[in-house]
């Protein structure tokens, strides 16, 4: 149990940084505008990183690669998670008319609807977490290049 102790706190710690830049975007009407989620996966990927950082300074015997991915997936899987929900929360309770603004964004003729909305977050939450934890373990990967 110590062992996943550290990704969840690391996780939600992120998804709670997550979920503040979103309300800061939504208090000055930005949210609706996909090109700041880019700050989504820099935000994630910092705590991908502090998470397998503290992982590797707890217990340097011990740390692989393996474990430093794992750290990191979970760390990115229990952010996601929880940022969807809180999504889902705001969309269907908070602002309604979320999804309709949203849409008027992308000028297309969509038709979307809450559920796929919340599919496309997670999904692409997940694909950060796996993308920032490869990048992440090349910096703490043991070297085997000869000296």
């Amino acid at each position: 149990m110590k062992n996943l102790s550290l990704p969840i706190r690391f996780g939600l710690v992120t998804s709670a940084v997550l979920i503040a830049y979103f309300l800061v975007l939504a208090l000055v009407e930005k949210h609706t505008n996909p090109a700041f989620s880019f700050v989504n996966a820099i935000i994630t990927g910092f705590g991908i990183y502090e998470s397998i950082r503290f992982s590797k300074l707890e217990s340097p015997e011990k740390f692989s690669y393996g474990e430093g991915f794992k750290t990191g997936i979970i760390t990115g899987f229990v952010a996601t998670l929880a940022f969807t929900i809180f999504f889902l929360f705001y969309t269907t309770e908070v602002d309604p008319t979320f999804l309709s603004k949203l849409i008027k964004n992308f000028n297309g003729n969509f038709n979307l609807d809450m559920g796929m909305i919340t599919f496309v977050v997670a999904v692409m939450g997940l694909a950060t977490t796996v993308v920032a934890s490869l990048t992440v373990m090349q910096l703490f990967k043991k070297s085997r290049n000869m000296s």
